[in-house]
């Protein structure tokens, strides 16, 4: 292994193909992760759509456990995708090929795909518990002095950032601040028991996904490989709008969406209570660019901080052409 200290601050998808590739190509790193352990966010987020080119490529270059594990767990027929109006109309709909073989965007939980890059990872590689707090330099090195939250410290030749939209890594590189976008909402969920006592709601979702668009307004519901359906709401509005108790998060969602198709509004009325999160969306400057600086560098939402609607963030998170990916370090 090689003796260059590495620290990767964050324990998305990003960070944690990095890892795995720096593993298999024999240079250790260290991964600190502010969560206590990996079942502390479990129920959050939804499914996410790897493609071959990036996302799929990447998981290859991580490792022959991770590309097998993610062919077992992932989803082809998660790719079914519908668009409707507010009247709950068809407007357009994705079928994956029933005998494809090598599906082309196969559909994965992203704490599934959490779970596979961790459980890949060298043993004792990451650090969790480790709230990022800041980096100082070391005088007359290229090297850096980590600081977190619970009081440890740590002295790396290289930190990688990809610790997010908020990222507290990124200041050390570049002065972009991110932006809100105007659209403001909430991802709610309802557990697989619900799901399978209404079929007839079921039959829109289908085995993917499927997004309701009008009015400035998205409601878009996902099927979970567990059987969850988890469903995101956005809209326009102030970014701190949606009230922070949830039996009135939930009137304010559904207000959103009055006069909308009765099933699209059964997506909010049968929402779990107890797992309503806000999510407000913030992009980055495009073209966001920044100087080197010897020891530091940023990756996935970080670096290029976008919006969901094109699928393609966790896919440019954990693939980087023609670099770390190929020819690391």
């Amino acid at each position: 292994m090689s003796t260059l200290r590495i620290a990767i601050i964050g324990g998305g998808p990003g960070g944690l193909v990095l890892l795995n590739v720096l593993a298999r190509h024999n240079i250790s790193a260290t991964l600190y992760e502010r969560d206590a352990e990996f079942a502390s966010r479990v129920h959050l987020g939804g499914v996410l759509d790897l493609h071959e080119d990036s996302g799929q490529a990447a998981m290859k270059a991580a490792g022959a456990r991770c590309w097998d594990e993610f062919v077992k767990y992932s989803r082809p027929e998660g790719e079914d995708i519908v668009f409707t109006d507010k009247t709950g109309v068809p407007l357009f709909r994705h079928l994956p090929a029933p005998d494809a073989v090598t599906p082309t965007l196969p559909e994965i939980d992203r704490s599934v795909l959490r779970k596979i890059l961790i459980d890949a990872a060298p043993e004792g590689s990451i650090k969790w518990g480790h709230t990022f707090v800041s980096a100082s330099p070391v005088d007359d090195t290229a090297q850096w002095e980590l600081t977190f939250a619970n009081g440890y410290k740590t002295i790396v030749d290289l930190v990688v950032g990809a610790d997010g939209a908020h990222s507290r890594v990124r200041p050390l590189v570049s002065d972009a601040k991110v932006a809100y976008t105007g659209l403001t909402g909430a991802e709610i969920s309802f557990a697989p028991d619900v799901a399978a006592a209404h079929p007839d709601l079921m039959a829109y979702v289908g085995n993917g996904s499927v997004f309701a668009i009008q009015d400035g307004k998205i409601l878009g519901a996902q099927l979970n490989g567990d059987g969850r359906v988890r469903t995101y709401a956005w809209f326009q509005g102030a970014e701190d709008a949606l009230p922070a108790d949830p039996s009135e998060a939930q009137t304010f969602i559904l207000a959103q969406y009055e006069g909308w198709a009765p099933w699209q509004r059964q997506l909010v009325e049968l929402a779990d209570l107890h797992a309503i999160y806000p999510r407000s969306l913030y992009t980055l400057p495009v073209g966001h660019s920044w100087p080197h600086r010897a020891g530091v560098t940023i990756l996935g939402d970080a670096m290029n901080l976008m919006t969901p609607f094109a699928g393609r963030g966790a896919n440019v998170a954990i693939f980087c052409k023609n670099g770390i990916c190929s020819e690391p370090l």
